[in-house]
């Protein structure tokens, strides 16, 4: 299937990985976003279950994950008549292209990204502030260990990227070191093979203020491995359950005193989901020392239930038609391997890997 870009368009490319349903954080940060551009770009948007295997899922739970959040993503607005959709190993392509980039990346550069010290820390059960953290894995005692494919994190994620020549890949602060080193990469095989065959992207700027969603401990922003997310699949007794055991506090004291952080992030949710009168009224209610933490919570959750409710609908519907998804995937894999195995070509020839 031949493929050629489209010059008119710019292309966006974005991936999460299949470690669990999506959340309300992944709906405003990401997904509202992806539907109001994907007739403006060439968007392409992928399910990273390679990247997931860094965890070492169970293999049912994560093959089950992937066509969860590819029933989410549909079921969120995501048309696969204006998108390229599709699972990140059903385009084998990006695997050769990780070894071969892998030849130009280099150990201490990889070793020293933060998101890799954390998480080599984490799986050790370290705690540490030290710099050297190739100290900590040669000195670690137990009988766990620190995989290679979470030290080449950050190549997979540049190949995902280069591989479609992507120009714009909206990430979060979390993943900004990982896409200056894919530009990094991309400058140091073009200068080594002197060409200028890749590109530069950049983070995607939607306008304004990056959405920051916060979770319901108090603190931080909604996260799966922080246990604080509404789930977009959440029904309505679990989903008002978890809003009226939010974090909140003693209530106000004084009239006019400081907000504190854990209400705060509700009148944040509340932004969201119910809009800013009514988060004024709230707002009013703390500034006087009226309010009802009770009476806020309730309508939090009545007003993310009239976002998140159809959604769910959606999904429970689109989710158990098994020949749809696997039709999505099929076509998706089709029009990205396309892309990618056009690049491939490139790279290798580039390379010299030619056929004798």
């Amino acid at each position: 299937m031949e493929q050629t870009q489209n010059d008119n368009k710019k292309i966006v490319l974005s991936g999460i990985r299949s470690t669990g349903n999506l959340h309300l954080g992944n709906y405003y940060g990401a997904l509202s976003k992806f539907v109001r551009m994907q007739d403006d770009y060439d968007c392409r948007f992928f399910i990273a279950d390679l990247h997931a295997l860094t965890t070492h899922p169970d293999p049912r739970t994560l093959h089950e994950n992937v066509k969860d959040i590819l029933a989410e993503y549909l079921a969120a607005g995501l048309d696969p008549e204006k998108n390229i959709i599709y699972v990140q190993s059903d385009v084998p392509e990006i695997s050769e292209m990780y070894l071969l980039m892998n030849m130009h990346v280099g150990i201490g550069e990889l070793m020293r990204t933060a998101s890799f010290k954390d998480k080599a820390r984490k799986a050790l059960g370290i705690n540490s502030d030290s710099d050297d953290i190739e100290k900590d894995i040669i000195g670690n005692q137990t009988n766990q260990r620190v995989n290679a494919g979470l030290l080449t994190y950050p190549t997979l994620m540049a190949c995902d990227i280069l591989i479609h020549k992507a120009d714009f890949v909206p990430v979060g602060k979390d993943q900004e070191q990982h896409l200056e080193l894919t530009r990094r990469f991309a400058s140091r095989f073009n200068n080594f093979y002197k060409t200028d065959y890749f590109g530069k992207p950049v983070n995607f700027n939607f306008g304004g203020d990056a959405v920051k969603v916060p979770g319901l401990d108090g603190s931080g922003k909604m996260g799966k491995s922080e246990g604080n997310c509404i789930y977009l699949i959440d029904d309505e007794k679990t989903l008002r359950k978890k809003v009226m055991r939010a974090v909140t506090d003693e209530g106000p004291k004084t009239p006019g005193q400081p907000v504190s952080q854990p209400v705060e992030n509700l009148f944040t949710l509340m932004d969201l989901v119910s809009g800013k009168e009514t988060t004024d009224q709230y707002r009013a209610a703390y500034a006087d020392c009226s309010i009802r933490y009770g009476d806020m919570k309730k309508q939090l959750a009545e007003d993310i239930l009239k976002v998140t409710l159809p959604i769910r609908e959606r999904i429970l519907d689109i989710r158990s038609n098994e020949e749809y998804l696997s039709k999505v995937v099929r076509r998706g894999a089709e029009q990205a391997r396309a892309y990618a195995a056009d690049t491939l070509r490139d790279v290798r020839e580039i390379m010299g890997i030619r056929r004798i």
